[in-house]
C-alpha cells in the first residue's frame, strides 16, 4: 500500500488498475468519453476518462486558457470570505460538462455513491483533468449531503496537466478534499508542466508533440518527432523556461522578498495562473516514489526535478521528457513491487547538500537519498525548505489566533452583559450604544474596538494566505465568528448612524461594512450551503436606518421582505425582544408607517406585548 498522509493509505491493486485503465482509456478508438468498470461482487467502481489530442482541447482564446468556473456546478471552489471564484482550464471544463450533460456519468456515479461503492475516477495525461473535474462534481454533488453510506471518492491520475489556479488549491485544502487526489508525475514528462507556458510561445510546435502521444495519429511514438530540433527540443525548453519564471516568482514570495522588481516582472511577464493541489507522487525512474502534500513545494520540484546536469544532456532529456509520459503503467508496476517510497513531510529538515550526512537521523538521510535521485541542487532544496518554512509560519499565526479565543468569549461577554443591564431598563442596545448616555455605553465601546482589533488582524491573514487553508473551515471559528458578528455588528451600525452628518456618505452596507462581518458571515453561509446575503440577520438594523429615510412607496417591497425576514429572525431567537420596545428606533418608524403599509400584523403583537 502507498501511505498518501497519516493515517491514509491507497491499496497497490486500487492504483494498478487506475492505470491499466487509465492507459486503456487513452488508446480508446471507439470514441467514447470514458470507460466506466464495476466488478461483481467487488466494492470498486472505476472511471478512466480519455484525452484530447488537439491544440483546441487544451487552450481556449486566453492565453493560458483560463476561465472562472461555473460556481453553479462547483460552489466550493472559490475564496470564501471574498467570494472570488476559482479559474480552471476552459477546454477542459467544457469537456467535462458536455460528458456530463450527455452521456449517462451522472446517474452511473450517484448510484455506485448511494450503493456505498468505493469509486476511483482515473486519467492519463489530458484525461487527468477530466477525471479531476468529475471527482470534484461527485464530492460537491454528492458528498456535502449527510449519508451514514458515504464513501468517499478517489481520483488518481498520471502525468496530468494542471488544471486550475491558487484558490483552487486553498478551497480543495479548506474543504478537506485534496487529499482524495493523487497524482504520479515522471520525473522528465513535460506534460504535467505544458500549462505553466503561455500557447504563444510554442504554439508552432505543439500539434506535433500530441500527435507524438496521440496513439491514432500516424506520428504515434515517431522517433522522427522526438528528435526534431524544431519541435520537442524547442518545446521542452520553452516549456521549462515558462515553469522557471513561475517556479522562482513563486519561490520569492515563499521566501519574503519584498523587492518591488518582483511585481514590475509579474506585470511584464506573462505568469501561469495554474497550480498544483492534492499529493503528487514523483516517480524518479529507479523504482523509488517520493511522496509531496505541500502544494507551494509540488510547484518547485515540477521544474526542479526535470533540470539537466550538463548541455549533453539535453538531447536525453528531451527524448525522455516525452517517452515517460506513455511509460506510466511499466512504472506503476516496478515502482509498486520495490514499495521504496519516501514522505517529504518535513520540508524544513531537508539538507542543502546532496552530501550524506553522518550525523543525520535516519528520516533525514532517507530523504537526502530520495532528492539526489530526483537531481535537486542546492537552490532547489532552498525552495522546498522555504515551502515548508512558510507553512510552518501559518500554522504559528494559526496558533496566535487560536490564542486569542479566551479575549474573544471575554470581550463577547462583556456586550452580552451590556445588552442584558439595557433589556432589563426597556432600552435597547441598538438604541442606547446610538445615544453613547452612560458609561456603561463608554465600556461597550471599548470593548467594540479590542474585538474589531483582533478580527481585523484575523481578516488580513486571510486575505494573504498566511493561515493555513483549512482555517475558514473549522466549525469553532465558524461558530465564533458567527456569535462576535450577532452581537457585535448592532454596535458598529448604531455607531455609524450616530456620527452621520450627511446623508449623502451612503448607506452603511454599501460604505462602511466591515470585511470582519462579511467574511465571518460568508463562513457561515457556505457551512451551510445557502446562497451569500441569507445570513444576514445581524445587518437588520442597518436595513431599517437605511429604509426609514427613503420615501415609503419607493420601498414597499423592501419594508415587506424585512418583515418577512423579521418574524423568522424573531422566530428563531435571531432578532431580540428589544426590537419592538415602544422607544426603539424601528418601533416608531414602523408606527409612523401608513396602515396600508403594515404588511403583518404580528409585529403589533410583538409591539403590545
Amino acid at each position: 500500500m502507498v501511505r498518501i498522509e497519516e493515517g491514509r493509505e491507497v491499496k497497490d491493486e486500487l492504483i494498478k488498475k487506475a492505470c491499466n485503465l487509465a492507459m486503456e482509456a487513452h488508446n480508446l478508438s471507439s470514441g467514447k468519453p470514458y470507460i466506466y468498470k464495476k466488478k461483481s461482487g467487488s466494492m470498486d467502481v472505476f472511471f478512466a476518462f480519455a484525452g484530447n489530442w488537439f491544440v483546441d482541447g487544451w487552450y481556449s482564446s486566453t492565453c493560458f486558457g483560463e476561465k472562472k468556473i461555473n460556481i453553479s456546478l462547483f460552489p466550493s471552489l472559490k475564496s470564501v470570505g471574498t467570494d472570488e471564484v476559482a479559474m480552471v482550464n476552459e477546454a477542459f471544463a467544457s469537456r467535462f460538462e458536455h460528458i456530463l450533460n450527455n452521456s449517462p456519468l451522472k446517474i452511473e456515479v450517484e448510484k455506485a455513491m448511494s450503493d456505498g461503492k468505493q469509486i476511483v475516477f482515473a486519467g492519463h495525461s489530458s484525461g487527468g483533468p477530466i477525471a479531476i473535474l468529475a471527482a470534484l462534481w461527485c464530492l460537491e454533488h454528492c458528498c456535502t449531503r449527510p449519508n451514514d453510506n458515504l464513501v468517499y471518492p478517489y481520483c488518481i491520475t498520471f502525468g496530468s496537466p494542471l488544471v486550475g489556479d491558487r484558490i483552487w488549491s486553498h478551497a480543495l485544502r479548506r474543504e478537506n478534499w485534496a487529499r482524495y487526489f493523487i497524482h504520479f508525475v515522471m520525473k522528465y514528462d513535460i506534460v504535467p508542466r505544458i500549462l505553466l507556458a503561455p500557447l504563444s510561445s510554442f504554439q508552432e510546435w505543439l500539434q506535433a508533440i500530441f500527435d507524438f502521444i496521440n496513439p491514432k495519429s500516424r506520428n504515434y511514438q515517431h522517433e522522427a518527432v522526438v528528435r526534431s530540433n524544431d519541435a520537442s527540443k524547442n518545446f521542452f525548453m520553452t516549456v521549462m523556461k515558462s515553469a522557471s519564471s513561475v517556479a522562482s516568482y513563486a519561490a520569492c514570495n515563499l521566501k519574503g522578498c519584498t523587492n518591488l522588481l518582483l511585481e514590475t516582472v509579474s506585470n511584464i511577464v506573462q505568469l501561469s495562473p495554474y497550480r498544483p493541489f492534492g499529493t503528487y507522487i514523483f516517480c524518479t525512474g529507479n523504482g523509488k516514489l517520493v511522496v509531496v502534500e505541500n502544494p507551494d513545494a509540488v510547484l518547485q520540484l515540477l521544474f526542479y526535478c526535470a533540470q539537466m546536469s550538463s548541455e549533453t544532456e539535453v538531447e536525453e532529456v528531451v527524448a525522455r521528457s516525452l517517452n515517460e509520459h506513455l511509460l506510466y503503467r511499466k512504472e506503476m508496476q516496478e515502482s509498486l513491487e520495490m514499495q521504496d517510497v519516501v514522505h517529504l513531510n518535513n520540508l524544513t529538515d531537508i539538507p542543502l547538500s546532496s552530501n550524506a550526512i553522518a550525523l543525520a537521523s535516519d528520516e533525514v538521510v532517507t530523504m537526502n537519498l530520495a532528492l539526489n535521485d530526483l537531481g535537486l541542487s542546492t537552490r532547489a532544496r532552498l525552495c522546498l525548505r522555504a515551502a515548508g518554512e512558510w507553512e510552518k509560519q501559518k500554522r504559528k499565526n494559526e496558533e496566535k489566533i487560536d490564542g486569542n479565543k479566551n479575549s474573544i468569549m471575554e470581550g463577547l461577554s462583556k456586550i452580552q452583559e451590556y445588552q442584558i443591564k439595557c433589556n432589563i431598563q426597556k432600552v435597547g442596545y441598538y438604541d442606547a450604544f446610538k445615544l453613547q448616555e452612560t458609561i456603561d455605553d463608554f465600556n461597550a465601546n471599548v470593548k467594540r474596538l479590542e474585538l474589531a482589533g483582533i478580527w481585523d488582524e484575523i481578516i488580513e491573514m486571510l486575505k494573504r494566505y498566511e493561515l493555513p487553508d483549512s482555517f475558514e473551515g473549522r466549525k469553532e471559528w465558524i461558530k465564533l465568528g458567527t456569535q462576535f458578528r450577532r452581537q457585535v455588528e448592532p454596535l458598529d451600525i448604531a455607531n455609524y448612524y450616530r456620527h452621520l452628518k450627511n446623508e449623502d456618505t451612503g448607506p452603511y452596507m454599501i460604505r462602511a461594512r466591515p470585511k470582519r462581518y462579511r467574511f465571518t458571515q460568508r463562513w457561515l453561509e457556505h457551512e451551510e450551503r445557502v446562497q451569500t446575503g441569507e445570513r444576514s440577520e445581524s445587518c437588520f438594523w442597518a436595513e431599517v436606518e437605511e429604509l426609514r429615510n427613503k420615501p415609503i412607496m419607493e420601498v414597499q417591497n423592501r419594508i415587506l421582505s424585512l418583515e418577512t425576514k423579521a418574524w423568522d429572525w424573531s422566530q428563531s431567537g435571531l432578532l431580540g425582544d428589544d426590537v419592538f420596545f415602544p422607544e426603539s428606533t424601528f418601533t416608531k418608524w414602523w408606527k409612523q408607517l401608513p396602515p396600508q403599509h403594515r404588511l403583518t400584523s404580528w409585529i403589533s403583537g410583538k409591539i403590545n406585548s
